[in-house]
């Protein structure tokens, strides 16, 4: 299984987007994404790289398992 590197907010934005989130709003740098059943949006940052820290914690939020993860991910690049 490959490691978690840090990534650009557009590709994690994608990455969400094909898990079923939608856009929501944007506060400053902070945009967040919802989705129906999950209680918590998911907060991605635009920064240029992202750090791994925030991307896991998006993950459990989320729900999304990391085979999940690099599956959207290969999927989006």
């Amino acid at each position: 299984m490959p490691r978690f590197t840090p990534q650009d907010w557009r590709t994690l934005e994608k990455v969400f987007q094909g898990a079923g989130f939608r856009f929501d709003r944007q506060e400053g740098s902070h945009r967040s994404y919802v989705k129906p059943g999950v209680a918590r949006p998911v907060v991605i940052p635009t920064y240029r790289d992202v750090p791994v820290f925030v991307i896991r914690n998006n993950l459990k939020t989320a729900g999304l398992s990391r085979g999940e993860y690099f599956e959207l991910l290969e999927q989006n690049r």
